[in-house]
């Protein structure tokens, strides 16, 4: 059985939507294990005077969050690890 979490995140570019959303993917899998999916929930434009100036999206980013293993510290504290960088 695997437990998944969803991270919202946003991204930008001033080229085009795909380029915002492969920007996002590539932050999102660079900082987290696991990633699976991502869904686009939202789109904007950004203007400056009228003018289209970037592309932003909001993504919900799915991982799945590995196997808790506890690692004790040097100062004796437990820790519990989640998949998160």
């Amino acid at each position: 059985m695997s437990v998944a979490r969803i991270m919202e995140i946003s991204a930008t570019s001033p080229e085009s939507f795909e380029a915002a959303i492969q920007e996002g993917i590539d932050r999102a899998t660079s900082t987290l294990r696991g990633v699976k999916s991502a869904w686009i929930k939202n789109m904007d434009v950004l203007l400056e005077d009228g003018q289209v100036k970037g592309y932003k999206v909001h993504l919900d980013v799915t991982f799945v969050l590995e196997e808790t293993s506890e690692a004790t510290t040097e100062a004796g504290a437990t820790t519990a690890h989640t998949g998160v960088r």
